[in-house]
């Protein structure tokens, strides 16, 4: 049996099992077909069945969440945490609070979580979890409820070596200190069983802008390769939370211009670069729509959501050198790619998880744009999570500039390890191959050693 048919077989067998799942086929699909090279060479994967094993998650969780709204009435969700692969260490990944959550949704997150994880060169496994409860218009005695009592089911799965949660969309630092807390009320223990928490109760300097900051440095990474840097590039970036804002701040503290964000509503063009404390008080303190940072600044056009080109979305029809989609998966569309295109774009970089399409990642190679894949480009957050662990249990924390530099050279070592692997394996340049091949044979290997468990 050939490489490719193994694959197939495998990806069959998926579907099979998990109906409905498309976010979650469209990821494993993406990761095996791109290992080709890797099984025709190495036959031990296949005498291992590690496609077969590395595809279903060690554990699934599903549970009810209870909880009281503001006028007394009874309101119900669903609850999940995936954990995945333990194979390098505890599992980690964020929890995502979002209407559109659902076990698709989050076996996708969690099987892009292994391989990120596993590129950071870090004792880490992957998970991810969240619930189909939508924070927006709720007061924040609300959503204290909600966390106490989805909290109450996950607390019994959590742990500083068996399972360490983080925050993901719909989840900040408002959403973790009520997880934490209600964790800590459960469980008697004040240990570092969650990350992204707040500086004055162990959490780490670094964590917010981690994703976002480390987005721009792997960019910097790819177009440094290519002889050029980020320095007075005009950049398109999506999104308006934690990812988003910390790539525009990051952005332009190296000379670049970004020029966009959006959230589900609509989108900013702010021709000058957009104004990241005006960003800020927008979205982390006033939680408000971005219409109202036009009304602030008369120079910036906002465009609604009706407004957006079928079938694509604004952010990406305005010319821009390096494209940051920063906000959800499957955002960026074969028709985004072909207007990012026709303005010359030169650089995608995945601030999301899986925010490109197959036609879309399809039409941009073929115009040879160049790539950095998400798995890859957006580990920062997890990687100084990571760190977050480190100095909870070490009980130390440290400054801003060493974490900081230590998420720099993380996002290099990726880098390197990414670009080297696409190399070793004749495919020159393509770092979502080189990606996926590296993270893959490390937890690969490692599940050899530890045998079939």
């Amino acid at each position: 049996m050939s490489a490719k048919e193994y694959i197939e077989d495998v990806l069959k067998f998926i579907r099979e099992c998990s109906p409905g799942q498309e976010e979650f086929y469209q990821a494993a699909t993406e990761v095996f077909e791109s290992l080709t090279p890797l099984l025709e060479e190495e036959h031990k994967y296949r005498d291992h069945s590690i496609l077969e094993r590395i595809i279903l998650p060690e554990r699934t969780i599903i549970f009810r969440v209870t909880w009281i709204d503001d006028a007394g009435k009874i309101q119900t969700n669903l609850g999940y945490r995936v954990q995945f692969n333990s194979t390098l260490g505890p599992y980690k990944g964020g929890l995502r609070f979002h209407p559109s959550v659902n076990l698709g949704i989050v076996k996708f997150l969690g099987f892009e979580q292994i391989f990120k994880n596993a590129l950071t060169g870090l004792g880490i496994g992957g998970g991810k979890g969240g619930s189909n409860f939508d924070p927006k218009g709720k007061s924040d005695a609300e959503i204290n409820r909600f966390c106490q009592a989805f909290m109450n089911e996950l607390y019994r799965h959590i742990g500083t070596t068996k399972d360490v949660p983080a925050g993901d969309i719909g989840v900040g630092a408002r959403e973790i200190g009520y997880l934490f807390g209600q964790y800590k009320l459960l469980t008697g223990t004040f240990e570092g069983a969650m990350t992204g928490k707040g500086v004055g109760w162990g959490g780490s300097f670094g964590r917010r802008e981690a994703t976002g900051y480390g987005s721009v440095y792997f960019a910097e990474h790819i177009l440094n390769k290519h002889g050029d840097e980020l320095k007075g590039k005009t950049c398109c970036v999506s999104g308006a939370g934690n990812v988003a804002t910390y790539t525009i701040e990051k952005l332009k503290s190296m000379g670049a211009i970004p020029v966009t964000c959006s959230d589900s509503r609509g989108t900013i063009h702010h021709p000058k670069g957009i104004d990241v404390k005006t960003l800020k008080a927008i979205k982390e303190v006033g939680r408000e729509s971005l219409e109202k940072y036009a009304q602030l600044h008369p120079d910036a056009t906002y465009i609604p959501a009706h407004q957006y080109p079928e079938g694509g979305h604004a952010v990406w029809s305005i010319p821009c050198d390096v494209a940051f989609p920063s906000a959800t998966q499957n955002e960026l569309t074969l028709v985004d790619a072909k207007n990012l295109v026709k303005n010359g774009c030169i650089l995608v970089n995945e601030g999301a998880n899986m925010p490109t399409t197959p036609e879309a990642l399809e039409y941009l190679r073929k115009h040879k744009v160049l790539f950095g894949p998400a798995k890859a480009a957006n580990a920062g957050g997890v990687a100084v999570s990571q760190l977050e662990m480190a100095q909870n249990a070490s009980m130390q924390r440290w400054s801003f500039a060493e974490v900081d530099t230590k998420l720099f050279g993380i996002m290099k070592s990726i880098f390197e390890t990414a670009d080297e692997t696409a190399r070793e394996f004749g495919h020159e340049g393509d770092l979502l191959m080189g990606a996926n091949i590296a993270g893959f044979r490390r937890v690969a290997d490692a599940m050899i050693d530890e045998g079939a468990v």
